[in-house]
């Protein structure tokens, strides 16, 4: 499992760990990990044209040192200096040292970074709040229109590092070397899209030990999947192996039952029971659907429902799928309908819910426009499960999980791809979390496994081509069967 840390916790652990070391010894292990990743994007060093961007931080010298390295292998290192004044002096005299020489920003600067084969962003650390500042924004597009690879030192400066958010102009990385642990903006849109791929360099921190060191955030790999997901044993039937209830669908959107179902039947659950207006439709499609015409309360024993896709505006049922002691996911219309009271009360009776929101409908629980929500994942997600008092599974280009109450790491997904936004790919989403739910799996496992496993279906599915949602659905046990013939494969 990769799991990302804030600031404040990062910055302890260097604290902690300088303190045991000789005076530089931490910067020299970042900077050995950056020029190695270096070397390995430019693939020759020997000829290559490298130029640093240097701020006044840590991670300007880690820029400079590695700098140096790469310059006594060959290349011609320039660094370009944000803050000459408040450069970083032990890393300055070792690029001078190695041959490289020192420019100041500019249009001179500008000129060096387009004709770059290699780009060194470290401009600014992890401490960094807002966009770029002024003078830095003219490197930043000289960098992302020049022919050179960018390589950003831990995150890519003018992303938050904590939340993800991009608040202004920041540097697009193909690459980016981050030391020590995974920051929580390194693993979520925005940011994630500025990132490229994410080198891990192991300086060494120790980290993961409870109280100050907890994780913020945590994105499983196939091995956590594998070991999550159910497998019925010898003795098991399909009422063993849990049955998970649908009560989806209306006369205006069948096809939202249909979808729910199909997602339900690949979900591990022993069999699946509907509810509602479109039983035609389902049996037509899944004929091993168990189909009845009277409510949840009275259409047999569930082991968990999944309530609310394609639902219109049946408030009744939603209300009594949500008075049930059994876990329940609500998503689409579901979530509109039900009242805030209903939900935490579930949470106070100890019986679990999963809300799956897209970022749409999480604006609107939460009274803000989208945008907010899609600049700000991490805090939507666990304003949502505080206020709900339940598991919130907030979808979209970065899909997260927060546990009931939001606190505790948000589960981030690694999986996935943007063919992924296709009517109806939520309604099997929701179909399979349900299904997870109803073979024993908690709430935040259920969302995570199924949005890990929907991520992996829709790659399948697409290859670089439109899908539909009945697609994805069909690749779901092509998902399942690469988690577990392969759990040591990162996701």
């Amino acid at each position: 499992m990769r799991t990302a840390y804030s600031v404040e916790t990062v910055r302890a652990a260097e604290r902690e760990l300088m303190a045991r070391l000789p005076e530089g010894a931490l910067m020299q292990r970042a900077a050995a990990g950056l020029a190695a990743a270096c070397a390995d994007v430019l693939g020759r060093v020997y000829g290559s044209r490298v130029v640093l961007l240097v701020g006044s931080g840590d991670n300007g010298g880690d820029a400079l040192y590695a700098g140096a390295r790469l310059a006594r292998r060959g290349a011609g290192v320039r660094a370009v200096l944000l803050a000459p004044g408040r450069a970083h002096a032990g890393g300055l005299a070792a690029l001078r040292r190695a041959g490289g020489s020192v420019v100041e920003a500019g249009a001179s600067g500008v000129r060096l970074v387009e004709q770059a084969d290699l780009v060194v962003d470290g401009i600014v650390g992890i401490g960094g709040k807002g966009g770029l500042r002024e003078e830095a924004v003219p490197l930043a597009e000289a960098a992302r229109r020049g022919r050179g690879a960018v390589v950003a030192v831990d995150l890519p400066s003018g992303v938050d590092a904590d939340t993800g958010e991009v608040r202004g102009a920041a540097v697009r990385a193909d690459v980016t070397v981050t030391f020590g642990a995974y920051k929580p903006g390194l693993l979520i849109d925005p940011a994630r899209e500025y990132a490229g791929v994410v080198r891990f360099v192991d300086i060494g921190l120790e980290l993961g030990l409870g109280g100050a060191g907890a994780a913020q955030a945590e994105a499983l790999q196939h091995a956590d999947v594998a070991r999550l997901l159910p497998v019925p044993a010898a003795e098991s039937d399909k009422y063993r192996r849990g049955v998970v209830g649908i009560a989806a669908g209306s006369a205006r959107y069948p096809g939202a039952a249909v979808l729910a179902v199909a997602g339900a039947l690949r979900g591990g659950a022993g069999a699946v029971r509907y509810v509602g207006p479109a039983g035609g439709a389902v049996l037509a499609r899944h004929p091993e659907t168990l189909v009845s015409e009277r409510g949840p309360a009275r259409a047999g024993r569930v082991q968990a429902w999944v309530v609310g896709p394609g639902a219109g505006d049946d408030a009744a049922t939603v209300a009594e799928a949500l008075a049930a002691d059994v876990p329940v996911l609500i998503d689409a219309d579901g979530l509109r309908l039900a009242e805030v009271g209903a939900v935490r009360g579930r949470g106070a009776r100890g019986v679990p819910t999963l809300m799956t929101p897209h970022a749409g409908e999480a604006a609107a629980l939460l009274g803000v426009e989208r945008e907010v929500v899609e600049a700000g994942r991490l805090a939507a997600a666990r304003e949502l499960a505080g206020r709900y008092g339940a598991a919130v599974l907030l979808k979209g280009s970065t899909t997260v999980v927060a546990e009931a109450g939001g606190g505790g790491a948000v589960r981030v997904n690694p999986t996935g791809t943007p063919w992924l936004a296709t009517a109806g790919s939520g309604d099997v989403l929701s179909g399979l979390g349900g299904s997870l739910l109803a073979a024993g799996l908690s709430a935040v496992d259920a969302g995570s496994v199924a949005a890990y496993l929907h991520g992996l279906a829709g790659r399948f599915a697409a290859e670089g081509a439109p899908v539909s949602a009945e697609d994805v659905a069909g690749r779901i046990p092509e998902a399942w069967r690469s988690v577990v013939r392969a759990p040591a494969v990162r996701g």
